[in-house]
């Protein structure tokens, strides 16, 4: 019994050394504070408003999200750019955070590459025979865009409010 569980675990195992490769490729490189200085320069000669930058941060969050499901792999890639990027332009990490989790969670259900896609396909193939991969994702495009617009609206006003985080995590 335990080898037929870790035989199924084995294409999630060799998932993770490429993805183990590219995080350590990309810390060797220096890559990550190479981009978050090109872009602070860019950002600080734009002179954006916070406001669009989270916005901007969200947005990127929802487009890296169909092409790195996994989070904590998502996350150890793009918070050593955002985080110095944004605390050079005066946004505090634990916002950044936010943002970050704004932008990934709504989109979560439309991936096919999410560990629990398959689940879900199945119980929907349970009350609907002919569901499929197709079928639950077009089941999710309004959940996605009705929470990823209705997280947005909550999350910026927040932010112009200055209402913490949490206990000494001011925004």
């Amino acid at each position: 019994m335990i080898t037929k569980s870790w035989a199924s675990l084995a294409s999630l195992l060799f998932l993770f050394l490429p993805i183990a490769q590219f995080i350590a490729y990309f810390d060797f490189t220096n890559m990550a504070q190479v981009a978050a200085m090109a872009l602070g320069d860019i950002l600080e000669d734009l002179d954006l408003a916070t406001g669009l930058l989270l916005l901007g941060v969200v947005l990127i969050i929802v487009v890296v999200n169909f092409l790195i499901p996994a989070k904590i792999a998502k996350w150890a890639i793009v918070a050593p750019i955002f985080v110095p990027l944004m605390l050079r332009l005066g946004v505090e990490p634990q916002t950044v955070l936010a943002g970050y989790r704004v932008g990934d969670s709504p989109t979560n259900v439309l991936t096919p590459l999410m560990p629990y896609f398959a689940l879900m396909v199945v119980f929907a193939a349970r009350y609907q025979r002919s569901a499929g991969v197709g079928t639950v994702i077009a089941l999710m495009i309004p959940y996605a865009l009705i929470l990823t617009v209705a997280w947005t609206a909550f999350f910026l006003p927040w932010y112009a409010l200055g209402i913490p985080l949490g206990p000494g995590s001011p925004v």
